[in-house]
């Protein structure tokens, strides 16, 4: 017992400090054909973390999934999952990760508890640990009384949660999820992250997810910006924001580019356009904001001003929108 004894808990202190990542990765490259769809990436990921790969459909955040995942090796580069090798001990690894796809894999003329039930003989649970370890989940995941459901009658939100259990009955280190609230309305999305946040204290996982929803990437510990197989940006969203430094001002006009050339005129400063709205990044927004709108306001048909988004960090780093036409992976 550690107690109250003060070299004791330094000790086991030290040992969870030095815990090592759960996932490395130098170097890495994927190529499909011609094609580079990861393009020498370098990332490292600690346990307990919540990590996001944010980017486009295309960016290679779907690529890289299935190479942590080991699905997928890798042209090239060095991965460690959990400081194990995919390349050679791939069967460890699927023993300790647990993996969410982006459409659910549900049997669907199968229950929930049958479904969980062959998940569970796959990992090798039987008996009353399996039984147990399923009603719990099952208890946090509010979803007890679906038990004997057939998944073909259940929603989409409710087939997200099932299939997270799937991933969990083992008692994953790491849960990796592709696009985790793909085809799921705000109102369920928000309660699928609370059962997330909830997984992350109670079970000890790292959680690493795909996806281009900024609200999502927003309550991650950590980010890394994926365009074009490049890792263009990483770090705690509240720092990449910080790092634009300004305000951020968007416009909506019928005439961007006529309206832009206007503004650089009479104000001095230079919008960009993007995606069909000006942007000018700058201080002391509120002030320019009236300025514009006293001088334009019959040109625009919407003016805002707010402090930087993750979208903001994106189109700094790649002069892209989150929904560009996608490159197929």
């Amino acid at each position: 017992m550690i107690g109250t004894d003060p070299i004791a808990f330094l000790f086991w202190e030290t040992i969870e400090l030095s815990k090592p990542p759960a996932i490395e990765v130098h170097d890495l490259v994927h190529e499909y054909g011609d094609r580079r769809a990861v393009d020498n990436i370098d990332l490292e990921i600690e346990a307990g973390e919540i990590f996001g790969l944010l980017g486009p459909n295309g960016g290679g955040k779907t690529t890289l999934f299935r190479i942590l995942s080991t699905l997928l090796k890798p042209t090239s580069g060095e991965v460690q999952v959990l400081g194990l090798d995919p390349n050679t001990q791939s069967s460890e690894i699927r023993g300790r990760i647990g993996v969410v796809f982006q459409h659910p894999s549900l049997d669907a003329k199968l229950t929930v508890l049958e479904n969980l039930r062959h998940q569970g003989h796959l990992h090798g649970l039987r008996g009353q640990h399996l039984k147990d370890r399923i009603d719990d989940l099952l208890g946090k995941m509010g979803l007890a009384a679906r038990k004997h459901d057939r998944a073909e009658i259940l929603s989409g939100g409710l087939l997200r949660r099932v299939d997270l259990i799937r991933g969990l009955l083992h008692r994953p280190e790491l849960l990796i999820f592709d696009e985790p609230s793909t085809g799921l309305d705000p109102g369920v999305r928000r309660r699928y992250w609370t059962d997330l946040e909830g997984l992350r204290e109670q079970e000890g996982t790292t959680l690493i997810l795909t996806t281009h929803f900024i609200e999502e990437a927003e309550r991650c510990d950590r980010v890394g910006i994926l365009n074009q197989g490049k890792l263009v940006g990483e770090g705690r969203p509240n720092d990449l924001k910080q790092a634009i430094g300004k305000d951020v001002i968007v416009i909506e006009a019928d005439d961007v580019n006529g309206l832009k050339d206007d503004i650089t005129r009479k104000v001095g400063v230079k919008p960009i356009v993007f995606d069909g709205t000006l942007r000018i990044e700058c201080a002391n927004g509120h002030k320019l904001m009236a300025e514009l709108y006293t001088s334009f306001r019959e040109r625009m048909s919407a003016i805002t001003v707010g402090r930087p988004t993750l979208e903001d960090v994106f189109v700094r780093e790649t002069g892209l929108s989150l929904l560009s036409d996608p490159v197929i992976e």
